[in-house]
């Protein structure tokens, strides 16, 4: 029986904003270990024995970036696949759309084990033993959760209150005094999010339970698109039929309804990453009880989670406080309100702001980019494109561009001309001109592009050809 890897990879992680955006959400967080959480849920998956493929559910913005991750740590080349969302739909759609395919590619048979993106599991050995006990319950027609040991009594946990493999029911995030209860009384599991599963007994069961995100779901799936490579493939989801999928977690669509339901207890050092209290506890304590990432200084400070990679923070008589920062954008939070942070994230997102969505360093396809500076009329960016990439044939009707090439060589087209910009050299694109920039050296090739013009917004371009499939 073929074991398919699947993970979700989506949401944005507003509690761990600043870090978190839409476009940099909390699975590519990178931890002290310099690996995301992303990766090491690849790892994980694709560690086990007899997986077959890593298939990731995630949206369409973030495939480049995803491949980039995977790319690094994929060292015996595991195939890989993708299901590209235009808009999140929650668990249900996302899974939903994953069975589909799965059966496509597989048949109803394959065995697939459902993982989050944004999850840290401590011991490999343990959650090996816990998959292949959950496989056999698969393989025997059962919808397979694994329940998680309580350690302390969890209110920011859903719980399944369970007897061996059997489950009695599940329950949502209870109060402290709930908590307490669930965990004297041994019965209770913390709900981890964690499935297994055969493909067409998931099927079955959702045509059962949850009939109209599934036939949603079948329906977006014909008419989308699919596309094969070399060790890949992807299905992009089309974007209006998606949008019609009801927005359903699977605990609700299924797990809830399903008399097919079994759980694996296990002790896995599980943690779900979603506060800042949660990622902040991944860092060993100073003796004032202080977690500390990056540059900052304290003085009668106690207790307090500081993370800053590019300037130094000073901290002097304060206590239990989270203090977060980005190049654009500080958080500082009681540590007893990690859980609000979300608030200020949807603040930033009704009104627009560009800090719930993007950095002030944006990944694409082809690099990355850094806005240095800006002002009425002008913006400065820093441009690192790596080798062999090219960015978009496109063209600007509000603004004009001057490229500097400070590291690296460029191939550049500019109107009719064609030319190749060196090391302290530069070229001037004046708007309405067709151009594109494209690195042909075997080494990253940076250079400082200054904007000018009454509009400079990102939303200003129009593609002509794009290797990425953007125009």
């Amino acid at each position: 029986m073929q074991l398919i890897t699947t993970i979700l990879c989506g949401g944005a992680g507003s509690r761990l904003w600043p870090v978190s955006r839409e476009l940099h959400p909390k699975p590519f967080i990178r931890l002290a270990d310099g690996q995301s959480l992303l990766q090491k849920a690849f790892l994980r998956g694709a560690q086990l024995p007899g997986v077959a493929e890593i298939l990731t559910v995630t949206n369409r913005d973030l495939l480049f970036k995803t491949q980039d991750e995977f790319r690094e740590v994929n060292t015996n080349d595991l195939p890989t696949s993708f299901v590209l969302e235009p808009c999140g739909r929650n668990t249900a759609a996302a899974i939903a759309t994953a069975v589909l395919q799965v059966i496509k590619r597989y048949g109803p048979d394959a065995l697939m084990l459902v993982l989050a993106a944004d999850h840290l599991i401590a011991d490999q050995a343990a959650f090996e033993a816990a998959v292949a006990k959950a496989s056999q319950l698969a393989a025997a027609g059962k919808l397979v959760t694994f329940g998680i040991e309580p350690t302390a009594p969890e209110t920011g946990y859903g719980y399944i209150e369970a007897k061996g493999n059997e489950v009695l029911r599940f329950v949502e995030k209870p109060s402290l005094e709930k908590a307490q209860e669930y965990l004297a009384s041994g019965r209770f599991l913390w709900n981890s999010g964690i499935f297994c599963f055969t493909a067409g007994t998931m099927l079955k069961q959702m045509e059962l339970h949850c009939p109209e995100v599934f036939a949603a779901s079948a329906a977006c799936a014909e008419l989308s698109r699919e596309a094969q490579g070399n060790g890949f493939t992807q299905l992009e989801l089309d974007n209006k039929s998606f949008q019609a999928v009801p927005d359903v977690s699977i605990d609700y669509a299924v797990m809830e309804k399903s008399d097919r339901i079994a759980v694996v207890p296990c002790s896995i050092g599980w943690t779900d990453i979603g506060s800042w209290t949660a990622l902040g506890n991944l860092s060993p304590a100073d003796e004032s009880g202080n977690r500390i990432l990056g540059d900052a200084l304290t003085y009668g400070t106690r207790n307090c989670i500081i993370q800053s990679t590019d300037r130094l923070v000073g901290a002097v008589g304060v206590e239990d406080l989270i203090v977060i920062d980005t190049p654009d954008a500080v958080l500082v939070a009681k540590k007893s309100s990690a859980q609000d942070v979300k608030h200020i994230y949807a603040q930033l997102k009704a009104t627009g702001h560009e800090a719930h969505k993007i950095h002030r360093t944006v990944h694409r396809p082809w690099g990355t980019y850094t806005v240095l500076e800006e002002g009425n009329g002008f913006k400065i960016k820093r441009i690192e494109v790596k080798p062999g990439a090219s960015l978009s044939l496109q063209m600007h009707h509000h603004r004009s561009e001057h490229w500097i090439v400070v590291r690296g060589m460029a191939k550049v087209v500019n109107g009719d001309a064609e030319l190749f910009v060196n090391t302290n050299e530069s070229t001037y694109i004046p708007a309405g001109h067709k151009h594109r920039l494209e690195n042909p050296g075997i080494l990253s090739l940076v250079m400082i592009e200054v904007q000018s013009g009454a509009y400079l917004g990102e939303d200003d371009i129009v593609r002509f050809d794009d290797i990425y499939g953007r125009a």
